[in-house]
């Protein structure tokens, strides 16, 4: 059973010494923080940092206008009511503001009336608390995970596990072994005294991992004991000082770091008592996520599986980050930030097989999703195994818009792989000539990679492994760039990615190298970005908007000059006869966090003179007609003569036209309509016979322009037609179905071209 810790808990830390998990925010020039329960983190007792220390507000004069400054300052939208006499439990340390006096204006607290700082006749009996609500403030971008461990600035920088046994050293990435924390620039290693399977929770989710078993204390106190006996070595006496250790954790599990837990660095009486005193080092063992478990571990268990594909992360610059969508009555949707925290981000999280987040993302900050917002005001207490089991509200019920998606950063293991690739003479340090670190007869070795085969698939999965985001181009020729001189050797060739991969290293290649250009000026190069545009088509105007039409070929000659029709239209007597056409209309929404832009630059558009336009991409979309199976009938495919922002929000101005050779592009935000009356706006179906088949769209098909998301560029809708009429159905875009039948990016790209 899940717990979630009541108010009175904040005062129990505080009266240890030490502060509980907060929420301190700078909007302002003061910071501020409630204190509260960890579920309601609109919610506590207010306090103020002010000269390094976390002090309280008295409740007099603190009315509804006070309470909207401050909650505004928080980051939330508004206030909506506050409480007084110590609701949420009596503050230590000073009261510094009383009679505070606000207009409702002020953009901060310390800008509103008062006493001054820390003068004040009140006792923290009449510490004042607020309640905001819930909604986040649109400048209130994220919550973050603080490594600090109270006013004083003292911080636990980073923990790690120090693998004892043999088997241990070996894994990667390494999942057991003793604990050690640094704090202030120093490790040190914990006291084992206390320890409970709730701390090695802690632990393992900031190492990235999901969970934690327990291990063989009676082995490693064995180990520990032979060390301390073993004249030879150091441990007995770096174990006196007191500098070695820290003395005492203890967490409730639900911490997202090891600093938000009762954390004692030194026993209470110093350098007089022993830090740790006839015990030894704290020891964790931990579970991997499928994804960074070597190939021959067991694999998962079906039900685990299940729960998995009902949650994903998309529009992600690395792994483990993204915009989160459930999916609900077989359709992804994504869920609202209202009371969105690094509790309820770090269930999902876990669920996917990271450890625990550290940062909670408001605002679409990851990018905007389309289709239903199924959940809002997400409450998870910590313990829950899925975000299913959390409860929450209907997306629908709040007013929730996509502008509030809510996303994640996890926690993920380190495996090494970001030492194993590197880049070298570019003019910017996301870009350059591509080179790997491989194990050549056992000995691992710097060189460089074919460009044969190199696409924008293995530009991604090396971006992704640099920790640079996205490609935004996949460089085939490098001949102006420089590498090292001693990586110069072709390492690498024959690469071949599904887009999954967290390193280079895992995606297919050749056995021996072989580089039938012999590599020199054609290697292969990266340019990265940690943001990209994602092109969405409105699947609902698609299914609105189809008709036939049949249309005389002395209307057709230019279609037919730019290939818009059938073969068999080469073989007609033009310009007698028609054509028969399912014409529609299609919408395009970037939804991205870059401005979608044509891969060349005006001067290498290519001119039309029968239409009288450039062609910024030469192909843009495909229209496909399908059997049941997956064959092709019939096919259309559509340049991007005039990518533009045909229609942009209110409020955002339309940057790109095509009018007078203007620039191409569609905004972020915005969309690029395609009517249903222009040409090449259809599939020929003049030799299709009546019967049931998939109409497919898909845009940006051959990956010619980067993007976040490649799952949701094609739409399919059933499609009935008996000879006269046509009807199109079931639109939905490739990615809202169950993800039991989704397809891997390999997979897509097969059925794109026929080859099931």
């Amino acid at each position: 059973m899940a717990w979630s810790p009541p108010a009175t808990f904040s005062l129990f830390l505080l009266l240890l010494g030490q502060p509980p998990p907060s929420r301190p925010q700078s909007l302002g020039t003061t910071k501020l923080r409630l204190v509260g329960p960890e579920s309601k983190p609109e919610e506590g007792r207010l306090e103020v940092l002010h000269q390094g220390q976390w002090g309280t507000v008295c409740d007099d004069s603190f009315a509804l206008q006070e309470a909207t400054v401050a909650c505004r300052q928080l980051g939330f939208e508004a206030a909506l009511t506050w409480a007084h006499s110590a609701k949420y439990g009596q503050g230590e340390g000073p009261i510094w503001l009383d009679n505070v006096r606000c207009v409702g204006t002020e953009s901060s607290l310390d800008q509103c009336g008062s006493n001054g700082w820390g003068v004040s006749d009140c006792s923290h009996s009449e510490d004042v608390g607020v309640i905001c609500h819930p909604r986040r403030h649109r400048g209130y971008l994220s919550e973050t995970v603080s490594n600090a461990l109270g006013p004083q600035g003292r911080r636990l920088e980073e923990v790690r596990l120090k693998p004892i046994l043999a088997s241990a050293k070996q894994h990667s990435p390494v999942t057991e072994g003793a604990v050690e924390v640094k704090y202030e620039g120093h490790w040190r290693q914990v006291c084992d005294q206390g320890w409970t399977m709730n701390n090695s929770r802690v632990v393992c989710g900031m190492l990235g991992f999901p969970s934690e078993v327990p291990v063989d204390s009676h082995y490693y106190r064995k180990v520990w004991d032979l060390k301390m006996r073993d004249p030879k070595s150091r441990l007995k006496s770096l174990t006196n000082k007191n500098s070695f250790w820290i003395h005492q954790v203890t967490c409730l599990g639900t911490e997202p770091h090891m600093a938000n837990c009762q954390v004692q660095v030194a026993p209470v009486r110093g350098k007089l008592q022993p830090a740790c005193p006839g015990g030894m080092h704290a020891v964790v063992s931990c579970v991997a996520g499928p994804r960074f478990r070597p190939p021959k571990t067991k694999p998962q268990r079906k039900g685990s599986r299940a729960e998995e594909l009902r949650l994903r992360l998309r529009s992600g610059a690395q792994v483990g980050e993204g915009r989160v969508e459930v999916l609900v009555n077989r359709q992804w949707g994504t869920v609202c930030d209202h009371r969105w925290n690094l509790i309820s981000a770090s269930v999902v999280c876990r669920q996917l097989g990271f450890g625990s987040a550290r940062e909670a993302l408001f605002g679409a900050r990851l990018g905007q999703g389309l289709g239903p917002i199924h959940l809002s005001e997400v409450r998870c207490r910590g313990y829950e195994r899925t975000l299913s089991d959390c409860p929450a509200l209907e997306g629908s019920q709040n007013g929730c818009q996509h502008e509030n998606d809510a996303a994640v950063r996890c926690n993920v293991p380190n495996m090494g792989f970001q030492n194993q690739v590197r880049l070298a003479g570019g003019r910017i340090p996301e870009e350059g000539l591509l080179e790997v670190q491989v194990e050549v007869n056992g000995v691992p070795r710097w060189g460089s990679v074919c460009s044969e085969n190199w696409g924008l698939t293995e530009a991604m999965v090396a971006c992704r492994q640099l920790g640079l985001g996205f490609a935004i181009h996949a460089h085939k020729e490098t001949w102006y760039w420089s590498g090292m001189p001693r990586a110069q050797e072709v390492v690498m060739s024959g690469v071949r990615c599904s887009g999954t991969e967290l390193a280079l290293q895992q995606c297919q290649r050749h056995g021996p190298v072989h580089c039938s250009h012999g590599g020199g000026r054609f290697l292969a190069g990266v340019s990265c970005m940690d943001s990209a545009p994602d092109l969405v088509m409105n699947a609902q105007l698609v299914q609105e908007t189809a008709y036939l039409e049949d249309r005389p070929l002395s209307q057709l000659y230019c279609a037919h000059e730019e290939n818009c029709l059938s073969k068999s239209a080469d073989h007609m007597d033009w310009p007698y006869g028609y054509r028969r056409l399912l014409r529609f209309s299609t919408q395009i929404y970037n939804l991205g966090r870059t401005d979608f832009r044509p891969k060349t630059g005006r001067e290498s558009w290519v001119w039309h003179q029968c239409h009288r336009h450039y062609h910024s991409i030469e192909v843009f979309t495909h229209y496909d007609l399908l059997t049941l199976n997956g064959s092709k009938v019939a096919e259309g495919h559509k340049a991007s003569f005039c990518l533009e922002d045909t229609n942009c929000p209110t409020g955002l101005q339309r940057r790109y036209a095509c009018a007078n050779f203007g620039e191409q592009g569609v905004t972020v935000g915005c969309w690029d309509t395609y009517r249903h009356d222009i040409d090449c706006q259809w599939v020929d179906i003049t030799d299709v016979g009546p019967g049931n088949y998939i109409f497919q769209v898909i845009v940006n098909p051959h990956y010619e322009v980067a993007e976040s998301d490649f799952s949701n560029n094609m739409i399919q809708c059933r499609c009935k037609y008996d000879g006269h009429r046509v009807w199109l159905h079931n639109c939905h875009t490739g990615n809202s179905y169950p993800a039991s039948a989704e397809l891997s990016l390999e997979q897509e790209q097969r059925l794109r071209n026929n080859l099931i």
